[in-house]
């Protein structure tokens, strides 16, 4: 399962997706604890109706495993492939039981040992059964042991010694190498045997998302990747609960037209957790406001790969020039929200051992920024801006989609930056392209997001900051540093481990490749009726039991 999943920034400021949790806002001060997905047992809503939403791109690659997969990508996959795992809105596991009829985990001369019990009724699509051999290829696929497997992340399947045969084909027993804290973070989803190569993983999900492969609720009913419309229709081969929808459909819109597809009724909910957004719809009769925390971050990545920032005293600068709290305050304004500034790329602030690992490694520090681009060799012009060999320092900084407040936060960069003499180039693009620019690299800076998919972050330390990392868009890492992540990895006590991953981690933030800069809550507007779907933390539950109240 992919913890950690790309998302443009103007998701954590408009659009919705995903279903969550959180608190019923008004114009008081913004609490982000407990839960109002306003849940509903089944019998409490109808069958039939639709839920229609907007996002910021259908992605072409419709592998969730594969590096080039985003969040939108593992937002489609839920919809029609297994999903064996739930979580509860603080990130509490539990098997689906449509998939799994018992997941045993035990220590094993010295190791862990995970059994997956598999429910006899399970099969794919396609008529294939869904036993040990989808464990046996998604940890092939995902091992890292076959490089031509372009995946996302190998954290903790690369930890996996065996993955075998059980009491009978309907049971999957995983051995690790050694003791492994995290094992609720995989095999959250399983790859179809069918996808047994690397050229099938790599490109046969490309504008393809093969419902025969997949299992479910649900199944594709249309997808037209020219429109950027993708319908979900009931899938009459599941054998589980039937899903109380009779359609659910995704439709990729600009945050305008987004909004007022939502105030025409066209959508049936939005992300309104920006002020722009949350003001078109406060007036709105028959709706409700949802809030939580949110596990997603919004961060600055630089590209290395960029001549003029392999230069490491040029990236210091660039990130010490950057005021992260007036760049808070605007992405907050009208919201009556606050909360302190991020300090890792692994751990949210409400989550246990979580330290500020930024905090005197990146400190904001406009003087220090100068001093730096002088020993860099970069002059002040009289135009303000710096110069060397006749070459100004210009940096290319691509932001996505028409939302206000991205734009506000981008000119905002430029002012702060200019008043060290770095000139920034907005480049106003679609927020179709968001794969583009990422897998094509077609920034010097870009404000993009993270979103967790999982409560266990400093297991996925080696997604975001090893070497060569399909997460790592800055392009940082060494060997040594790789070496370290690894060791940590094989610790085997969580909290432990977290405390050590925290020390390495402050000097992975010493390569000035990443600046977190706000979390922030999420707020979804939703019609009245909708039940269990929302805004949230961790929350993943059953696609079939969202639904309309009768």
């Amino acid at each position: 399962m992919k913890r950690i999943l790309l998302v443009v920034v103007t998701v954590l400021l408009v659009l919705v997706g995903a279903s969550g949790c959180g608190v019923t806002m008004d114009d008081s001060a913004v609490s982000t604890t407990g839960a109002d997905l306003n849940p509903q047992p089944r019998e409490n809503l109808r069958d039939g109706g639709s839920l229609t939403t907007a996002l910021v791109e259908v992605s072409p690659q419709w592998n969730t495993f594969q590096a080039d997969g985003t969040a939108y990508t593992q937002l489609m996959w839920r919809w029609y492939n297994p999903v064996l795992a739930y979580f509860s809105p603080d990130g509490e596991y539990s098997f689906n039981r449509d998939y799994l009829t018992d997941v045993r985990k035990e220590l094993v001369d010295g190791k862990t040992v995970v059994t997956y019990t598999i429910n006899p009724k399970a099969v794919y699509n396609d008529g294939t059964p869904i036993d040990y051999r989808a464990f046996v290829n998604t940890w092939r696929a995902s091992s890292g042991a076959d490089p031509n497997y372009i995946t996302s992340s190998t954290d903790g399947y690369d930890q996996i010694d065996s993955v075998t045969r059980g009491v009978d084909d309907r049971q999957a027993v995983v051995r690790f190498k050694g003791v492994w804290a995290w094992p609720d973070g995989l095999f959250n989803f399983l790859l179809h045997p069918k996808v047994s190569t690397a050229e099938i993983y790599n490109k046969s999900y490309l504008q393809n998302p093969h419902p025969e492969w997949g299992a479910g609720p649900y199944t594709i009913d249309r997808y037209d990747p020219n429109a950027g419309t993708v319908t979900f229709k009931r899938n009459p081969k599941w054998w589980g609960n039937p899903g109380k929808l009779d359609r659910r459909a995704f439709r990729q819109m600009e945050d305008q037209a987004a909004i007022n597809g939502f105030r025409n009724g066209e959508l049936d909910a939005i992300g309104v957790s920006s002020k722009d957004s949350r003001a078109q719809v406060l007036t709105m009769s028959g709706i409700d406001i949802r809030t939580s925390a949110s596990p997603q971050q919004a961060l600055l990545v630089v590209n290395l790969d960029t001549p003029i920032l392999s230069d490491i005293r040029v990236r210091h600068a660039l990130l010490a020039g950057i005021d992260r709290e007036t760049l808070a305050r605007i992405r907050f304004t009208g919201l009556n929200y606050t909360e302190p500034l991020p300090g890792s790329l692994q751990m949210y602030s409400f989550q246990p051992g979580y330290e500020d690992n930024v905090k005197g490694v990146i400190d904001y520090d406009q003087n220090q920024a100068r001093s730096l681009l002088d020993e860099a060799g970069w002059t002040l012009g009289d135009d303000g801006y710096r110069y060397r060999a006749g070459k100004e320092l210009t940096l290319a900084l691509p932001i996505l989609g028409d939302a206000s407040v991205s734009q506000n936060l981008a000119r905002a960069l430029q002012a702060m930056l200019k008043q060290v003499g770095i000139h920034i180039d907005v480049v106003q693009r679609p927020s179709s392209d968001f794969s583009r620019v990422v897998v094509n690299k077609e920034f010097d800076l870009f404000p993009m997001g993270f979103s967790s998919t999982d409560p266990f972050g400093m297991a996925y330390l080696c997604q975001t900051w090893c070497e060569g990392s399909q997460l790592n868009r800055a392009g940082a890492g060494s060997p040594e540093l790789d070496a370290k992540i690894a060791a940590v990895a094989r610790i085997p006590d969580p909290m432990q481990q977290i405390a050590a991953g925290n020390r390495v981690e402050r000097e992975a933030f010493a390569q000035y490749s990443n600046l977190p800069l706000f979390n922030g809550p999420s707020m979804v507007a939703v019609k009245d009726g909708l039940a269990n779907y929302g805004a949230g933390q961790f929350y993943i539950g059953p696609v079939e039991d969202i639904g309309w109240q009768k």
